[in-house]
C-alpha cells in the first residue's frame, strides 16, 4: 500500500529517497505510529519532504492516495453537516436583491446582539448565526454583505469578515508549466552589470591587443554581465486566489529563475501592518511592515500580485480585515508602501472585464495611480517597461 504512495510522490516530482522511505516504515512500526489519518499526513511529510515549496505537492498527492485509499474501502457515511447543507435554501434573483446591506457599524453591533442571545444551532434562516438561509452570520447561505462564521464558503464571495483560522499553502517556485512566456515578459525588467572575477573572455579586448601585439596572442578577460535588478514580490495568497495558483506559481517560477535579487513576501487581499515569508507559519512567523520597510530600499522594484477582490470596508475602515482586527486601513498601508517604493507595480490575475465590476479593484487602481496590469504576457510587458523607467 505504501508502496503506492512512495511512487506516486515520486512521480509528483518530489524527491525521495529510498532511505526516506524506509525510515517512515520504522516509524510506522514505533511507538511513534500514528493513531489517525492527520498525524499520518504529518508523519509522513516529517519523513519524506525536506523542501517547504513542495507541500503543496505533497497535499495533492496525500489527498488522491487517501482517496484511492477510502474508494477501495467502500463508501464512507455521509457526515449530517453534509446533508443540512444540501438543505440550504436556494433564493431567486429577485429575493436576493431584496435582501438588505446593513453597513458596517450596524452589522458589527448585530453580529454582537447574536452572540449575547444566540443558545442553539439555527439552520437556513434569516437571523441567527446559522447555515444555508439568508442570514448575513454563518455559512453556506447568501448575504450580499455578511459575516462568514464555522464553514466553507457557498461560493458567492459577498463576505465581509470570515471567522474563522485558514490555512494557505507556499506557492511553489518550481512550477514549470507555462513558465517560458513569463521568463520572456519578466527579461524586460533587466538592468546589467558586470561583477564578480574576470573569467569571461572580452573578444573585442583580446582582438585589439593582439593587432597592438603586433599578431601576439593577447587574451583578455572580463566579469560576467549580471542582472542588478532587485525585486520585492508580495503575493496574494488564499481566499479567490485560490482559482489563480497555477498561473501565479508559474510566474514566480520564472521569476526565481530570472532575478537574482528577489525577495518574497505574503499577504492576504490587502498588505496590512505585517507580511509572512511562509505560509504554514504565518501566525507565529510575521515580519512588521515596518521593518520591511526599512530592510529593503527604495531601489528595489516592488511588484504586487493579487486579484484585489475584496470587500472595500478591508481598504477603507480600520478593523476591516477579513480575518484579524487592523488598526489601520488597507488604503492607508497601500499609500505608504507606494510612499517608499515609487517603481511600484500591481499585477492582477483576475480577468480584465471583470474589474469594472468589482469595487475594491476600482479603489486599488486608484491607489496605484493606475499602475495595474493583467497577469497576460501583454500585460506582464506593459509593467516590466513601467518598472523599468
Amino acid at each position: 500500500m505504501l508502496i503506492d504512495f512512495f511512487t506516486q510522490l515520486r512521480a509528483a516530482g518530489i524527491p525521495v529517497s529510498i532511505q526516506e522511505f524506509l525510515s517512515l516504515l520504522t516509524l510506522l512500526r514505533s511507538p511513534a505510529a500514528p493513531l489517525s489519518t492527520e498525524d499520518f499526513y504529518h508523519l509522513a511529510r516529517l519523513a519524506l519532504v525536506k523542501d517547504e515549496t513542495r507541500y503543496d505537492r505533497y497535499d495533492r498527492v496525500f489527498a488522491a492516495f487517501i482517496g484511492q485509499l477510502q474508494a477501495q474501502a467502500g463508501d464512507p457515511d455521509i457526515p449530517a453537516d453534509w446533508l443540512r447543507q444540501t438543505l440550504r435554501r436556494h433564493l431567486s434573483a429577485e429575493e436576493k436583491a431584496a435582501l438588505e446591506k446593513h453597513g458596517w457599524d450596524r452589522l458589527m453591533a448585530m453580529l454582537r446582539e447574536r452572540l449575547d442571545e444566540q443558545k442553539e444551532r439555527h439552520a437556513g434562516g434569516s437571523k441567527w448565526i446559522g447555515t444555508g438561509g439568508s442570514s448575513p452570520f454563518g455559512h453556506g447561505g447568501y448575504h450580499p454583505e455578511g459575516i462568514r462564521i464555522g464553514g466553507p464558503s457557498a461560493g458567492n464571495r459577498t463576505a465581509v469578515k470570515v471567522w474563522e483560522q485558514r490555512q494557505y499553502r507556499d506557492y511553489d517556485d518550481q512550477q514549470t508549466l507555462g513558465t517560458r512566456n513569463f521568463k520572456m515578459a519578466l527579461r524586460r525588467l533587466r538592468r546589467f552589470a558586470r561583477q564578480g572575477a574576470a573569467t569571461e573572455l572580452d573578444m573585442p579586448g583580446t582582438i585589439r591587443g593582439t593587432a597592438e601585439q603586433a599578431g601576439l596572442l593577447d587574451l583578455q578577460w572580463m566579469p560576467e554581465r549580471h542582472n542588478t535588478v532587485k525585486v520585492l514580490m508580495l503575493l496574494d495568497v488564499g481566499g479567490s486566489m485560490d482559482d489563480h495558483i497555477a498561473r501565479v506559481e508559474s510566474l514566480f517560477s520564472a521569476a526565481r529563475s530570472e532575478f537574482k535579487h528577489l525577495e518574497v513576501f505574503y499577504f492576504h487581499n490587502c498588505p496590512y501592518e505585517s507580511v509572512w515569508r511562509h505560509n504554514s507559519r504565518r501566525r507565529e512567523a510575521r515580519l512588521d511592515t515596518w521593518d520591511l520597510l526599512r530592510s529593503y530600499g527604495q531601489d528595489w522594484r516592488l511588484i504586487l500580485v493579487g486579484d484585489a477582490s475584496m470587500s472595500p470596508y478591508e481598504l477603507l475602515y480600520p478593523g476591516g480585515s477579513v480575518e484579524h482586527h487592523n488598526p489601520e486601513t488597507g488604503a492607508a498601508w497601500l499609500q505608504r508602501i507606494l510612499g517608499h517604493w515609487p517603481h511600484a507595480l500591481w499585477l492582477n490575475p483576475e480577468p480584465a472585464g471583470s474589474w469594472p465590476y468589482r469595487q475594491s479593484i476600482a479603489i486599488v487602481r486608484e491607489l496605484m495611480h493606475d499602475r495595474m496590469v493583467g497577469m497576460t504576457l501583454e500585460g506582464l510587458e506593459q509593467g516590466m517597461k513601467q518598472l523599468s523607467k
